[in-house]
């Protein structure tokens, strides 16, 4: 069966967190799937200043734990400091570093010393074959299993390239190789201080990983993406994810 992480990019409210959980947990009972829940205590990384990043990572955690014991999801989020693993890992099942930061060893090491499964997404500026390094720093500092993400390159300004060939250079490295294709999408920087995208070729960057032996897949989903506080652009429809992974498992 293959790995599925869906959610809300950011955190915005418990409202939003418990419509999305409701709906992978009907999903995950009619496809048999184990879906993954993924949203962000904060974003970091925003275009502007001015962005909404979300609660934080106290409020954020207490929020995604309180979805964990309601629906038995496992969870994931984004870890951005060495100090937020500790606290993260005590919550989530997954602990995911941003592509941005998957060279900062002192935040590989401390997400590997939690004992939890850590997903290392692919930096836009780097190949495939290039993740070695990050999975070594894992995997020396004693991280149990590591998992890598395809996000595409950038290879120009305000866009983003996939090269799937990273799928199977990837796979030769570790076992589990998840594609995001919700920010495979993006446009960065694009939108007059925020990151935009375009979310109609999410299903096709989905099927194209299949096809490139993934093994994964990750979506940002929201009931009202247009209106998301952060990614509107690329988050697929909430009510668009079940026929994508019928179709991703046929």
């Amino acid at each position: 069966m293959a790995t599925f992480i869906a959610g809300p990019c950011v955190i915005e409210s418990m409202e939003l967190l418990d419509t999305v959980a409701q709906q992978l947990v009907r999903i995950n009972q009619k496809l048999g799937t184990d879906i993954i829940f993924k949203a962000s205590f904060d974003k970091a990384n925003r275009t502007s200043i001015r962005s909404f990043r979300g609660p934080g990572l106290e409020k954020g955690l207490q929020m995604l734990a309180d979805i964990k014991s309601k629906y038995g999801l496992r969870i994931t989020t984004d870890i951005h400091e060495s100090y937020q693993a500790e606290a993260a890992g005590q919550v989530c099942d997954i602990l995911q570093i941003p592509a941005f930061l998957c060279r900062q060893t002192d935040l590989l090491v401390a997400a590997a010393h939690t004992g939890k499964t850590v997903n290392i997404k692919k930096a836009q500026f780097l190949s495939g074959r290039d993740m070695k390094y990050p999975v070594e720093k894992a995997l020396e500092s004693g991280a149990k299993e590591v998992w890598l993400t395809e996000r595409g390159n950038s290879f120009g300004y305000n866009n983003l390239v996939v090269d799937f060939r990273n799928i199977p250079d990837m796979k030769e490295i570790v076992p589990t190789v998840i594609m995001d294709c919700t920010h495979s999408v993006q446009r960065p920087s694009a939108g007059d201080g925020k990151t935009v995208g375009d979310r109609k070729f999410v299903p096709a960057m989905a099927m194209a990983a299949k096809a490139f032996g993934a093994t994964g897949y990750f979506f940002e989903v929201h009931p009202d993406p247009d209106n998301g506080k952060s990614d509107a652009a690329n988050m697929l429809e909430l009510d668009k994810l079940e026929a994508l992974i019928t179709d991703l498992l046929a």
